[in-house]
């Protein structure tokens, strides 16, 4: 009886070790990491920050810069709103790089109180219209001198014969328009054969103008013969040629 009471006391110890452990509900989730920024945030605040040293340039003759005072840690909030203040300072438009495009010179601000901007003399502009101008530097003299020197340099080109035309390898087409006198679509010439008008169609499909088929229709024997079959009406002129701008022209 007695050993067993003196194993009881080790039995139980036992089995409390091997228990598994049963968290604690009362406590909330997150109160640890809480409490450990409270505690770091007070660490923080209560640390002395030493400024930067200023070392004055050599001469002692030139004035210390500004105090910038510490440099926050980087990748901190603090640093970057430090970086962004100086990057806002350098481009605005007067910090130091508009200083520096301006040369120093503070830019005009626009304003109803300026005063208007000066008049500047352009050259390429005449300024014949203006009498006051013109009286400033021209006389009644020196402008009867300059008239007489553009009178010693006027020439006369007097008219020439025009050329004869010469009589080429082709036909006149313009000539032919003012011998005639018929109107377009006057059956004057004899023309055998069916089918003309299909025929005449396809042939003066081969050429670029009325011109040229007229050109070749009177170098082929035309009017009075229609080889090539461009003149079915007989009228004697070919793929719907009109002599009337030609004589037109020539009436005036």
């Amino acid at each position: 009886m007695r050993i067993r009471l003196t194993f009881a006391p080790f039995l139980l110890a036992g089995l409390a070790a091997c228990a598994q452990q049963i968290p604690d509900s009362a406590r909330g989730v997150g109160f640890d990491t809480y409490s450990i920024q409270s505690r770091n945030a007070a660490l923080e605040s209560s640390t002395t920050r030493v400024p930067d040293t200023i070392i004055a340039p050599p001469g002692g003759t030139g004035a210390p810069g500004p105090v910038t005072g510490y440099e926050p840690i980087a990748g901190s909030a603090e640093a970057t709103a430090l970086e962004a203040t100086r990057v806002l300072d350098a481009t605005r438009p007067g910090g130091a790089q508009g200083a520096a495009r301006n040369s120093g010179v503070a830019p005009l601000q626009a304003s109803p109180s300026n005063p208007a901007p000066g008049a500047v003399n352009n050259p390429g502009i005449s300024d014949e219209n203006d009498f006051a101008a013109v009286a400033e530097r021209q006389t009644i003299e020196s402008d009867a001198a300059r008239i007489e020197r553009n009178k010693a340099q006027y020439e006369v080109v007097a008219p020439t014969a025009l050329p004869e035309r010469t009589a080429g390898d082709q036909p006149n087409v313009v000539a032919f328009a003012l011998q005639t006198s018929h109107p377009v679509g006057t059956k004057v010439y004899s023309r055998a054969g069916l089918n003309g008008a299909a025929r005449a169609e396809r042939n003066c499909a081969k050429y670029a103008s009325p011109d040229l088929a007229q050109i070749e229709f009177l170098s082929r024997g035309g009017p009075a013969r229609d080889r090539l079959g461009l003149d079915p009406d007989g009228d004697g002129y070919a793929c719907r040629w009109d002599p009337r701008p030609f004589r037109k022209a020539s009436s005036g």
